[in-house]
Order: structure tokens, then C-alpha cells, then sequence
């Protein structure tokens, strides 16, 4: 047994040139542009080194995780482009960032005081920081222009750090229509030429992510982070209506018909008895539930795709198993598509988030460590990961 092989009836399959074709569309879309692919969140439950590795074949020449825990998985296996850490990272671990060459986002004098005192125990400096401008999107990041020019001066008088790149984060970007946005747009360049004013000129200025890269935000920026669209994904219902080019979406979810049988007018499905068949009615039963991240509240409401036909999911879902209706006896082992598409027929990553009453960034964020993933490249599977196995 070893982490390349799986033995249950369900999975995700992701395809790696669309994620290819994705981050070209990008290159395309903005030439003069720096690509950051962002892979946090074990690549949006896509695969992490598996999109890194597409991401950097493709184009992007930086990494972008959320934690340092994420960076360093990827160090160890393989990856050497640049990863920047998004989130706080503690001043007791810079060393591990410094050994590893991963930048660190800073927006504390305090942290960098503190920090200080780690980076003199170590031969690996300096630490390569991008400083984080909060413009609006209220969760971290400098505000003050006092603030930033403590930082800064710190940073500068010290040569344990090296200010790498400046940062923020839009709140609004997936709005056409959004004085925020324009704001936010507006205070990063205020913040920008404040720093060149100071003398400070790093050398990447990113606040583009998804959204705003699609709408070619205007300013001095030379890097943009591709998170949800790399995945093929629209990061609004709002700008999937007007795209400057398609997007191809990289992730489908499978399962096999394990069980099928005929109700009897009466019967009920699953716990709470929610569904009474009200005829003779073919049912099937699905390996997956919420435990793989299939959430309850999919049923009533979610469809699968078997021979290319919608079908309902009925009762509740349960932690490893649902039920569907099927039009008449079906064979086990027939594929049923959850995500994804078959022949004609497609159910796309919006469809089951906005029965889940939520975004589609969720979905595959969700879709647990349980499913094995299955990558197709050039048509082919090119690799299978099964971390259950990964031992």
C-alpha cells in the first residue's frame, strides 16, 4: 500500500492543464505582470504541490501560502521558487523562514523587534519581508502612516531584514461597482509613494487578487495573486457574467453506485425518515457523505450526473453515504459525476454552492483528505495522491 493508490469508490479529479490554461490566460491578460500562484489551503483542496508544480510550469514565478507550516511542506518537497507566508507567522520561528528562504508578511514594529532577537542566532539572514497595508479590508495589516514609518524606519536601520514587497487586499473587488474598492486602490498608492518618498522602493507591489487582476486594476503594481481564478473558478456571480476571457475549471468529484434497490410506496430514506417514496422508486446509494466534505445541507437541493441524466439526491446525507433517485434499475458500479460533467450535462462548482448558501472558494476547500485525487495531464492520469495512505 503507499499514498499513490486508492481503494474506495470515490474521488476528485483535477485537471492540470486547465490550470495551465488558466495562468496563460492570465499571462495573456496582463504581459507585463509578475504571476504569485496562490496555493494556501492545500491548493484550495486541489493539492498544493501538485498546483505549485503546474502553477510554476505554467508561468507564475512566486508561491503564496497561508501558513509556515504550508511553505515548508512544500520546501520539503521539492519546490525552491519563492513562497511568500501570508499570514502572521510567530517571531520564534523565523529562523525555520530564513533557513528556508520564505518571505515573511509583517505589519507589528513589535514583531520585528522581537523577531530581532531570533535572527541573531542564525547565519541565515536577512529575513525577506512584505509589509502589509490594511486599506479596508479590516482583518490585518498597517493603517496609520505613523505606523508605517516606524516600520519601515526599524526594518531599514536593521540588517537582519530585507523589505522584500508591500501588499494589501481588496475587499470589494469582485464588485464592478464599489466605492471601497476605489478607496482601497486609492490609500495603497497614497502608502506607496509615502514609502518612495521615505526612500523605500521594494521591489514587488502586489494588491490584485483574482478579481482585480480580471478587471486590470490600475496603478504601480507589478504582481498580482492568482488564488480562486487560477482554479478555474469566477470570484463572483458578478463577474462571471463578464470575463475578459473563459475560465477553465479544474476540479470534478466522482463517486460509483455501491448499492441500488427498489422502494415501495412508504418507504423512507436515510436518518429522520425526511424522504417517503411515493411509488415503486429506484434508488442508489453513493460512498460519500459529509465526512468528505458532501455537506447535510446539499439534500434536499443537489443533483448528480449518471449517463449523463440529473438525478436528485434524496433523504439526508449521511458522514459516508447518500442516496439517489434513479429513473429506473441502474448497475453498481455505474459513475455518478457530483461535480463536474457528463456528455452533454454539466453541474458546476456555482450550482452546489449556491445550494449550500455560500461561495464557491468552499466547495473544494471542503472536500476532505478522505477523497483520494486523481491528476490528468495531456489527457492522462499523470499521478494519484491518497493521503489517508501518505504514512
Amino acid at each position: 500500500m503507499d499514498k499513490h493508490h486508492f481503494y474506495r469508490d470515490t474521488w476528485a479529479e483535477i485537471d492540470l492543464d486547465k490550470i495551465s490554461q488558466n495562468i496563460k490566460s492570465f499571462k495573456k491578460h496582463l504581459p507585463d505582470k509578475k504571476i504569485m500562484a496562490v496555493v494556501k489551503a492545500n491548493g484550495y483542496g486541489h493539492g498544493a504541490y501538485q498546483i505549485a508544480r503546474e502553477a510554476l510550469e505554467s508561468g507564475a514565478e512566486w508561491l503564496a501560502v497561508a501558513l509556515l507550516d504550508e511553505a515548508l511542506a512544500l520546501r520539503k518537497q521539492g519546490i525552491t521558487a519563492p513562497i511568500l507566508v501570508m499570514n502572521r507567522v510567530r517571531p520564534e520561528y523565523v529562523n525555520l523562514a530564513a533557513e528556508n528562504e520564505i518571505s515573511i508578511t509583517v505589519f507589528q514594529k513589535d514583531w520585528l523587534v522581537e523577531a530581532e532577537t531570533y535572527l541573531m542566532d542564525t547565519s541565515y539572514q536577512p529575513l525577506n519581508i512584505h509589509l502589509k497595508i490594511d486599506t479596508g479590508m479590516g482583518r490585518v495589516g498597517v493603517n496609520d502612516e505613523n505606523e508605517l514609518y516606524a516600520i519601515t524606519q526599524y526594518m531599514n536601520q536593521s540588517a537582519l531584514f530585507h523589505l522584500e514587497g508591500v501588499f494589501t487586499h481588496f475587499a470589494t473587488a469582485d464588485e464592478w461597482e464599489s466605492a471601497l474598492f476605489e478607496k482601497q486602490r486609492k490609500k495603497f498608492i497614497k502608502y506607496i509613494n509615502l514609502l518612495q518618498e521615505w526612500g523605500i522602493k521594494p521591489s514587488l507591489i502586489h494588491s490584485a487578487n483574482s478579481a482585480a487582476a480580471l478587471r486590470k486594476v490600475e496603478g504601480p503594481f507589478n504582481l498580482v495573486r492568482l488564488g480562486i481564478s487560477m482554479y478555474g473558478l469566477a470570484p463572483s456571480g458578478e463577474l462571471k457574467k463578464d470575463l475578459p476571457f473563459s475560465l477553465e475549471e479544474a476540479f470534478s468529484l466522482h463517486s460509483q453506485l455501491i448499492h441500488v434497490k427498489k422502494l415501495m410506496p412508504g418507504d423512507t430514506v436515510s436518518y429522520g425518515a425526511t424522504y417517503t417514496a411515493k411509488g415503486e422508486e429506484w434508488v442508489g446509494t453513493l460512498p460519500i457523505g459529509y465526512a468528505d466534505g458532501w455537506q447535510r445541507r446539499l439534500s434536499p437541493g443537489a443533483f448528480v450526473l449518471i449517463n449523463g441524466e440529473r438525478m436528485p439526491i434524496i433523504g439526508r446525507i449521511c458522514m459516508d453515504q447518500c442516496i439517489v433517485r434513479l429513473p429506473e434499475k441502474m448497475s453498481v458500479g455505474e459513475v455518478a459525476t457530483l461535480i463536474g460533467g457528463q456528455k452533454d450535462k454539466r453541474i458546476e462548482m456555482d450550482e452546489i454552492a449556491g445550494i449550500a448558501k455560500t461561495i464557491n472558494y468552499e466547495i473544494p476547500c471542503l472536500i476532505s483528505a478522505r477523497v483520494p485525487r486523481v491528476y490528468v495531464k495531456n489527457g492522462r492520469i499523470s499521478e494519484n495522491m491518497n493521503v489517508i495512505l501518505n504514512f
